[in-house]
């Protein structure tokens, strides 16, 4: 990752005294962050070229040489002072100048230890946001019936994340399918396989066959598409393949590429950025119980990224009693809920800590119980407020770790609505 580092400095300073108190100031961020700038002064030629670009208001009187750059620089524009010679001051001056042009910033000032924390979860967002502009998801088959909620707009889509929906028709997978007869496993596939030999219970042995033909079909149109994730219509394949994706999915989204149940988009889009941000596809599951009183929710999908999980069964797909299921024990310990809408107007994010994994019987396969983070109060109305009364679709992603303030600057940075919680 890299950080350009721009410099604006007033002539009336002594140039030496800035330049000593700078290098020591600089220093400091580089060691708290582990990182080193890319010290560029004054010469805001290449700026953008980095994963995250600060401008160091190094002293007052910088107002007018920041508004000299300005109309070549771009935002959002992030100040960096260390509040000596008045750059605090001008810095100040500046974030109000960037407000009347509608425009969006933010000085990052405060201990050392607040603008190393803060410059890091920056540099992750304008990286993540590099990766997904430019990216394709595609929509195999279109989304479920019964995502009503579920829409995505495609050109706001575009706009704020530089992503574009391929739609692709499920008989192309079907056709697919039929050409896959056999494929050549790579080590992890085989992995799979030899836990399948080994753990599958009679009952789902004979859709082996099929299941790993799905994966070979879909790894296929990700290929001939160009797609970094994708959603699929998976019910449709119970009648026309007589078998689920659910087992496909699992291993895609391990493998690095998010892909997404019920051709549900903005779970998609949430799965897409939640693995830029963090590495890491998510769950994407349905909230099944709620216990407002506790702040506790009942996560459960018969799907879920292998490398999520410390291990794994197999069982036949909840509805429909066919196919192959995934029952994944996720470790306990700190996680991250969640969802942003398909026009990226708004967005919600909740920490919470994942207290166990269950398998009751007519639940979906992998099921795993959050207690959301907060008072008793707080849990109650995060509860009854959002996900009872004002829910952004039914799937929700769940992300190991406790990274919520990733997913903030991340919707800070669309410009869209704050993330609620």
């Amino acid at each position: 990752m890299t950080f350009g580092l721009y410099t604006l400095t007033s002539p009336l300073h002594d140039e030496a005294a800035v330049n000593a108190a700078s290098a020591a100031f600089i220093s400091e961020i580089e060691k708290a962050a582990g990182i080193s700038f890319d010290v560029r002064g004054s010469d805001f030629s290449d700026y953008g070229s980095h994963d995250l670009d600060l401008i160091y208001v190094r002293t007052g009187g910088t107002e007018g040489l920041f508004k000299e750059v300005f109309p070549d620089i771009g935002g959002p524009i992030r100040i960096l002072t260390s509040g000596k010679s008045n750059s605090l001051a001008a810095s100040m001056e500046i974030m109000s100048y960037l407000n009347t042009c509608g425009c969006s910033g933010e000085i990052i000032h405060g201990s050392t230890e607040y603008i190393a924390g803060r410059i890091s979860v920056l540099g992750k967002v304008s990286s993540a946001l590099k990766k997904l502009s430019g990216s394709r998801l595609g929509i195999i088959g279109e989304p479920s019936d019964w995502l009503i909620a579920s829409d995505a707009d495609s050109r706001s889509v575009y706009k704020k994340l530089g992503l574009t929906l391929v739609n692709i028709p499920i008989s192309e997978l079907i056709e697919e399918f039929g050409a896959s007869v056999s494929f050549t496993p790579d080590a992890a596939v085989s992995k799979v396989m030899e836990e399948f030999g080994r753990n599958a219970p009679e009952p789902v042995r004979k859709y082996a066959d099929g299941a790993f033909r799905i994966y070979a079909a879909l790894k296929t149109i990700v290929a001939r598409h160009d797609l970094s994730g994708f959603t699929l219509r998976c019910f449709d394949l119970l009648d026309t393949l007589g078998n689920t994706g659910c087992l496909a999915l699992a291993m895609l989204n391990a493998e690095g590429i998010p892909a997404g149940c019920e051709g549900d988009v903005p779970a998609l889009m949430s799965m897409a950025i939640g693995n830029a941000l963090t590495g890491t596809c998510g769950f994407q599951s349905n909230p099944s119980r709620i216990d407002p009183e506790k702040g506790e929710i009942l996560f459960a999908h018969c799907t879920i990224p292998l490398d999520m999980v410390r291990r794994y069964g197999f069982n036949t797909h909840f509805e429909s009693g066919i196919g192959i299921a995934i029952c994944g024990d996720i470790p306990a310990g700190g996680a991250t809920i969640f969802k942003i809408s398909g026009d990226l107007s708004r967005a919600f994010c909740c920490e919470a800590e994942l207290l166990r994994s269950q398998s009751e019987r007519d639940l979906c396969r992998t099921q795993a119980v959050l207690r959301l983070d907060g008072t008793e109060t707080g849990r109650r109305e995060l509860c009854t407020d959002y996900f009872l009364k004002n829910p952004i679709g039914n799937h929700h992603i769940v992300f190991p770790g406790r990274c919520k303030a990733l997913f903030d600057a991340l919707c800070e940075n669309l410009q869209s609505r704050i993330c609620e919680a």
